[in-house]
């Protein structure tokens, strides 16, 4: 059913590719008024002439960027964080730097949107916070995975514990958990193989369907918990994974 979220705006992050840009296209295509960000202005350009979209650069490493964008945007009713990094390698390969900058970017800047957002959100009546998880991390150990599952697991955690806080106050928050889905960023890491042939193979493999996710299914997702179709939903891991769990 269209317009599922007229009269509901919504701030993105990640919306220059993948499933953050899904989603703001899916968000604008159910009457949200979405702001879309991404550190990569250059990415955000298609976006920016499309009907219900208005979009900006947003460093969500940037703790007074987010403060400003939080100020200037005023009430929001939805508020999808999607900015993330994968690293590869066991906890023998991991860095000090890389384990800081993991939690900086897929911890840290949900922390601090989601602070940023609040008492604007709260005043408004409430609203809607959908977190980046993983089936990594949050569900089961994935070979090679370990600060990015360290850093989904923190997800769900922060997720849960924002929802337990604010039930009350009209605030509900949520995490998807997605399978292996079809991106520009799971290319990056795809060609960065000595095999991406075999290595595209051996992702495909593990899907029990037989095949990635889509960003426009992961979207679709989103778009029921920004909806108020999801008002009895909160504080959950929501896994969209293609069997990966079964």
């Amino acid at each position: 059913m269209a317009g599922r979220l007229k009269g509901k705006r919504a701030l993105v992050t990640a919306a220059g590719q993948g499933i953050g840009r899904a989603t703001a296209l899916a968000f604008a295509a159910e009457g949200a008024e979405v702001h879309a960000t991404d550190l990569d202005t250059a990415k955000l350009g298609d976006l920016a002439g499309h009907p219900g979209i208005s979009t900006r650069k947003l460093d969500v490493l940037d703790a007074e960027a987010i403060k400003a964008a939080a100020a200037e945007l005023g009430a929001l009713n939805v508020l999808f964080n999607c900015a993330g990094f994968v690293h590869h390698g066991s906890i023998l390969d991991a860095t000090e730097d890389e384990w800081s900058f993991a939690f900086d970017l897929n911890v840290r800047s949900m922390f601090r949107l989601a602070r940023a957002v609040l008492p604007s959100m709260i005043a408004n009546g409430g609203g809607s916070i959908i977190n980046v998880s993983s089936i990594c991390g949050a569900h089961k150990g994935i070979p090679n995975r370990f600060i990015y599952g360290a850093t989904k697991a923190a997800v769900l955690g922060l997720t849960k514990s924002v929802a337990a806080d604010f039930v009350r106050q009209g605030i509900r928050c949520n995490a998807i958990c997605p399978g292996t889905v079809q991106t520009p960023s799971l290319d990056q890491r795809i060609d960065a193989f000595d095999d991406p042939v075999q290595a595209r193979k051996d992702f495909i493999a593990r899907q029990p369907m037989g095949r990635l996710g889509t960003a426009e299914e992961i979207a679709q997702l989103n778009v029921y918990l920004a909806s108020d179709e999801s008002v009895f939903v909160t504080g959950q891991a929501m896994f969209i994974d293609g069997g990966m769990t079964i």
